[in-house]
């Protein structure tokens, strides 16, 4: 089955059809999905979604652009349904917080969440925007023990080694399909197929041919279809190997 290891249908485009969004994706061979939070109320959102439905999971955390609110209590509370994986999503977001204070503040709440995520034996889905190098840094500082994901990675291959090498995932999502992600097509081919996951980032980045459209999780065979023939392997290949790494990377019993 493919697997969607990273969407948001506590997203206010997608709650409201979510018993139809997670239908079609079962139609389409997709039979996991992480619904991911970014605050207090998407998290909780996230933890109801999955207690209602079989093979939809939930991360809770505080996404770095979302914390002027932060309370840890919140999640680790969150966190105690057993639908939930992971802490996430958690990280640095430069793009589009440029004061030097904020940005400290957003190092300070991503330490906090990893120190949670070791308390509760989870792995994490970091969120890295333009904020790459910081990001090695606190992980290289603060490890997780049990690893995790980078969300929709767009740095360098040379840092993706690093990240690598420190036991993440590398999560792959609709800009893979786009013709000027040639950075991104050049990271998929280079990273391991064992250290490969697909994500929708639903309602978000929507793959080709539905870019400028809301995404949805069904969109992941795209994803999947285009990773096939970088890897140059067959999409059930590519399925499997997934579906494994997502076993892996989340600690997930089936």
């Amino acid at each position: 089955m493919l697997v969607d290891s990273h969407c948001h249908l506590n997203d206010e485009r997608l709650i409201q059809d979510v018993d139809k969004i997670i239908s079609d994706a079962k139609d389409n061979n997709v039979g996991i999905i992480l619904n991911i939070g970014w605050d207090a109320l998407s998290s909780e959102l996230a933890v109801n979604i999955a207690e209602r439905y079989p093979g939809v999971y939930a991360a809770v955390g505080y996404q770095p652009c979302n914390i002027d609110n932060f309370d840890i209590s919140i999640i680790k509370e969150l966190a105690k349904s057993e639908k939930v994986i992971a802490i996430g999503e958690i990280g640095l977001d430069y793009h589009w917080v440029k004061d030097p204070a904020e940005r400290e503040r957003q190092k300070e709440a991503f330490i906090k969440q990893i120190e949670l995520a070791n308390e509760l034996g989870l792995p994490v889905s970091v969120h890295a925007r333009d904020a790459l190098a910081d990001t090695l840094e606190i992980l290289k500082k603060h490890p997780v023990n049990k690893g995790g994901s980078m969300h929709c990675y767009s740095g360098s291959s040379e840092l993706m080694k690093e990240f690598l090498k420190l036991g993440f995932y590398i999560g792959f999502d609709g800009p893979l399909t786009y013709k000027n992600s040639v950075s991104v097509k050049e990271n998929a081919l280079l990273c391991p197929l064992d250290r490969i996951l697909l994500e929708t980032d639903s309602p978000y980045l929507p793959p080709v041919p539905f870019r400028g459209q809301t995404n949805y999780p069904s969109y992941i065979r795209l994803i999947a279809k285009e990773m096939a023939q970088i890897k140059g392997l067959s999409i059930d290949e590519i399925e499997k190997a997934c579906y494994e790494n997502f076993i892996q990377a989340f600690h997930v019993k089936l």
